[in-house]
């Protein structure tokens, strides 16, 4: 999986705005990303239709798809049904990833041996999980087929890093990826805060980049965290994968560590 993809949250909300979502994904592809994360909930599947739009074309081989199901269809009676309009929305045969998208009221079992049936069916490669804390992934590791689960996405970027403490090890442990939403820390007062700290802007000149780049590359700084930020537009877009490209210095990371500490006691996770 790669570590760098393409998040799709709120897009498709606003008509104005869709040529330009669709040239950013279509930039994106040219620039060589090839994750793109979606999933049934975001615009009541007008985001996916957005993708497969942005898609339509490329050579299915060369990309890695992810979606997600709600936990209201993650069981016997509606995910086949649920997996199977996503895949016509995206218009492709197969996701490379599902995912159910938060702890739910259906029973894990159940919803493992629905991820497992549409695997064996083709319809899905590979299966995980979405805001799952410890005591969540550890019920379902007791669950027959849940060490099966090869990923799970999770709120992480500079200020929300309580996922280091017990989260992150745990996974790293069970060789499940992490795979981080919102690096930016989108939207509001937070988003606005971070890219005007002056620690964050420092970094950023030295390396002659935007702090929003900065953000990403800490992300991403391990090679093994994937992240999937959002850019509505080609510029945006092309600015994420120039991220890619930035190596931050041991100075830099620990300036950053003690700007933007993780906590000392492990909080619930944080979820959006």
């Amino acid at each position: 999986m790669p570590v760098l993809g393409m998040g799709t949250w709120h897009m498709a909300e606003n008509p104005a705005l869709r040529d330009s979502e669709i040239a950013a994904i279509r930039e994106g592809l040219d620039l060589g990303l090839t994750l793109i994360d979606t999933a049934e909930l975001y615009a009541d599947g007008a985001t996916e239709t957005l993708v497969g739009e942005a898609i339509r074309g490329v050579d299915r081989d060369g990309l890695f798809i992810v979606s997600k199901v709600m936990p209201s269809h993650a069981g016997r009676s509606h995910m086949r049904k649920s997996c199977e309009a996503s895949l016509k929305r995206l218009g492709v045969d197969h996701l490379d990833l599902y995912l159910l998208h938060w702890p739910g009221s259906v029973p894990l079992a159940e919803t493992v041996a629905c991820m497992e049936s549409l695997r064996a069916d083709g319809l899905i490669r590979q299966w995980g999980v979405s805001n799952f804390d410890v005591d969540d992934m550890e019920q379902l590791w007791r669950v027959p087929g849940g060490d099966a689960c090869v990923a799970n996405q999770v709120l992480y970027h500079l200020e929300s890093r309580g996922a280091e403490l017990a989260l992150k090890p745990w996974m790293d442990a069970h060789n499940v990826a992490m795979m981080a939403y919102c690096p930016l820390a989108q939207g509001g007062r937070l988003a606005y805060g971070l890219m005007n700290d002056g620690t964050l802007g420092e970094i950023a000149r030295r390396h002659h980049a935007t702090p929003a780049q900065i953000l990403l590359a800490w992300v991403m700084r391990d090679s093994r965290t994937v992240a999937i930020p959002k850019a509505g537009t080609p510029e945006h877009m092309r600015l994420n994968v120039e991220a890619a490209g930035i190596e931050l210095t041991p100075s830099d990371l620990a300036a950053l560590d003690r700007r933007f500490p993780a906590p000392s006691v492990k909080p619930p996770l944080d979820w959006l």
